[in-house]
């Protein structure tokens, strides 16, 4: 990529932003892209992580479901040992993936499944080691 080229992409990367943002504040807008930002890294994360421990079951993290018993203890199992490896859990519905699916779908508004995604990551960490690493993310979901 030469430099003009480079330029132009962070031009209309600005221009972009500046879009999405309407008329909240600049930081504002920087706190939400840095809570989705570090949102999508746990997700992916946790996702990778839970399906290499569910592979020698031949199990897709994401593809559990809640609602079946079966793949409830499966979820359980699989909450414990991330959150004494990782430090902290999300549910295959909470992972970043799932909900910006959702987000996709036309007229649905995610904002405040998002901060309660974000104050269950936070629950997940309470009594463990990452509880206070993790504080951050009910200071991203405020």
């Amino acid at each position: 990529m030469t430099e003009e080229q480079k330029k132009k992409l962070e031009q209309k990367l600005w221009d972009i932003a500046n879009e999405l943002r309407g008329r909240m504040d600049a930081d504002e807008f920087r706190d939400y892209i840095l809570g989705f930002i570090f949102y999508k890294y746990l997700s992916e994360r946790l996702n990778l992580y839970a399906d290499s421990i569910l592979e020698t079951d031949d199990l897709v993290f994401a593809n559990l479901d809640e609602a079946n018993e079966d793949d409830r203890e499966v979820i359980q199992a699989v909450e414990e040992n991330t959150v004494e490896a990782l430090g902290y859990f999300l549910k295959p519905s909470e992972l970043f993936s799932a909900v910006a699916a959702k987000g996709a779908l036309p007229g649905t508004f995610i904002l405040a499944e998002l901060a309660e995604i974000l104050n269950n990551i936070q629950k997940s960490t309470m009594g463990t080691e990452s509880e206070d690493d993790l504080t951050i993310c009910s200071r991203i979901s405020t």
